[in-house]
């Protein structure tokens, strides 16, 4: 049985799209930069991570892509730093194999009220609050767009079956607005990959939020 039980999507689905950007809707004028939720399983035996030689792969499905290069790269760099080697060029074919699936998406959320709210009495707090009776008016426009980037890495024994576990697996998550600089690919993926592997090989089972 593999450690992880998980239908793969081909896009970001509307629940965990709308639970990452859950104060990035209505934010100010600052690009917003959410944090990464990492949930990493592993083998009981974590002797065997971490050691030897390693290389990124498009998982089944995966286009090798010049965009998923850019995060097979960003993952290879991360690997190295918690002990992995890349192997040489013609050097025989890699102890380990990292099979890396990306996931990235653009959408517009959906405002939780209306442009105009009332309040009434001596209410605190929000739009529309204070003494007597208080209206808001929302000039901010519509919702920024936001960009939603997931990856998935499984680690296995080159050697192994494909139907044999898999010695560790980690997924990650974030969300930006559009127009931040971390929407884009190069500084996405390094921040996502960074915080995939902190910590590695982590707490199996355990999601965390990585600023």
């Amino acid at each position: 049985m593999p450690i992880i039980e998980r239908t793969r999507l081909s896009r970001f689905s509307a629940a965990t799209a709308a639970l990452l950007a859950i104060g990035l809707s209505l934010s100010g004028c600052v690009a917003p930069v959410g944090p990464v939720e990492v949930t990493r399983f592993h083998a009981p035996d974590t002797t065997p991570l971490g050691r030897g030689t390693i290389s990124v792969e498009p998982a089944p499905g995966q286009a090798d892509s010049l965009e998923f290069r850019t995060y097979a790269g960003a993952v290879a760099r991360e690997l190295t730093r918690v002990g992995y080697v890349e192997p040489l060029a013609g050097a025989p074919a890699s102890q380990q194999v990292a099979l890396l699936t990306v996931e990235r998406e653009t959408f517009r959320p959906q405002r939780d009220r209306g442009p105009v709210s009332v309040g009434v009495g001596g209410a605190t707090g929000g739009y529309g609050s204070g003494v007597g009776l208080g209206v808001g008016i929302d000039l901010s426009g519509p919702p920024k767009e936001q960009v939603g980037t997931r990856v998935f890495v499984a680690i296995r024994e080159r050697a192994a079956p494909p139907t044999a576990t898999a010695l560790w697996e980690g997924r990650a998550a974030f969300v930006v607005r559009a127009d931040s600089p971390l929407a884009q690919a190069p500084l996405g993926a390094a921040k996502v990959a960074e915080a995939l592997f902190k910590g590695f090989p982590g707490q199996s089972g355990e999601t965390i939020q990585v600023k």
